[in-house]
């Protein structure tokens, strides 16, 4: 059976040391200080370590191999998307990005697809980004679930949006710049508590915003399983019905009309929490994805989900007819 890997990110090797050339700023750049390993800095800091399974993409088909899983949709670290710089800076950092991504894609037709990152803080040089991308062959592009503590409601983002409708190409919306980071850096919060909590914002924020009614071709996936916001449905709704004073301000359309309308990937890391989405959404509305090659991610690539004895057309949505649909790509291309 053919596995596509919605959700996954890489680098390239060598990164420029953006701060340097820019003359400002905690760009991240990279320090290969011993075989196999790098260290991502951010500015003078450290960030973190990865493996050469973040920038190889001949030892990643082969990790992948181990797991029957043909195909990895790549995108970048959310940390590159430098929404914070200076627009111009920020669109040369996203080509650099991409150009690496398309070149991948061509050499490896087979084993990866491509989602672009764009400046997202300038919606002309966005668009302009993302148009390009679309020429050299990218599906789709990722963005964040905030930009610079912007909601994606927000009235600028959406001619981006509104282009990603039109030229056909897919978006993945991954969490970055946790709500409330500075306050709760212990125990690795940010990362179980900020980022389930991220994405569910920028749903709500899409949904209340009216992106969703506004543009109802628009292909949407949101990272790990679509966060918080599946499991605190009932209360969204319930507010929805509730105040409809504070939050159908923008679209008073039910919040439950939209579960058909976008994507989430299956990292849920829990066989009970997966069955509640795939009866909340469906399974053609769920792509396999695994956050790989981060340990947090579901580095075993699927395996819990053919282990729990699902029907066959189930897994066959999950691993692969959901990501075709999504990405707009055809089965053929596979074969």
């Amino acid at each position: 059976m053919l596995k596509i890997d919605s959700h996954t990110h890489i680098l390239p090797k060598k990164l420029p040391n953006w701060s340097e050339k820019f003359g400002y700023g905690d760009f991240i750049y990279l320090q290969h200080h011993k075989k196999g390993y790098a260290k991502m800095m951010r500015g003078n800091q450290f960030f973190r370590e990865i493996k050469e399974n973040a920038w190889n993409p001949d030892l990643r088909i082969k990790e992948y191999e181990k797991f029957h899983t043909q195909v990895q949709v790549v995108c970048t670290i959310p940390v590159m998307f430098s929404y914070w710089a200076r627009p111009l800076d920020c669109l040369e950092l996203s080509k650099y990005l991409n150009d690496h991504l398309a070149d991948l894609l061509v050499k490896h037709p087979k084993h990866y697809l491509g989602l672009a990152t764009i400046p997202m803080q300038d919606t002309e040089l966005a668009i302009q980004e993302l148009e390009r991308c679309k020429q050299i062959g990218l599906q789709g592009v990722q963005i964040g679930s905030n930009v610079n503590d912007l909601n994606l409601n927000e009235e600028r983002f959406f001619p981006i949006f509104e282009a990603c409708e039109k030229l056909s190409m897919a978006v993945l919306v991954h969490p970055w710049n946790m709500m409330g980071e500075k306050n709760m850096q212990r125990y690795w919060l940010p990362w179980l508590v900020g980022m389930p909590a991220e994405t569910s914002r920028a749903i709500c924020s899409m949904i209340f915003g009216g992106v969703f009614e506004r543009l109802p071709k628009l292909r949407v996936n949101f990272a790990h399983a679509g966060g918080s916001f599946l499991p605190t449905l009932g209360r969204i709704q319930h507010g929805f019905d509730c105040r409809p004073d504070l939050v159908a301000i923008d679209n008073n359309v039910s919040p439950r009309n939209y579960l058909k309308h976008f994507w989430v990937d299956s990292a849920t890391h829990d066989p009970m929490m997966l069955e509640y989405v795939i009866k909340l959404i469906g399974s053609e509305k769920i792509t396999l994805g695994t956050d790989y090659p981060f340990p947090l991610g579901d580095l075993e690539i699927g395996k819990f989900i053919e282990e729990m004895g699902l029907e066959k057309n189930v897994v066959e949505n999950i691993f692969y007819r959901s990501a075709l649909e999504w990405l707009n790509v055809p089965l053929e291309r596979f074969s």
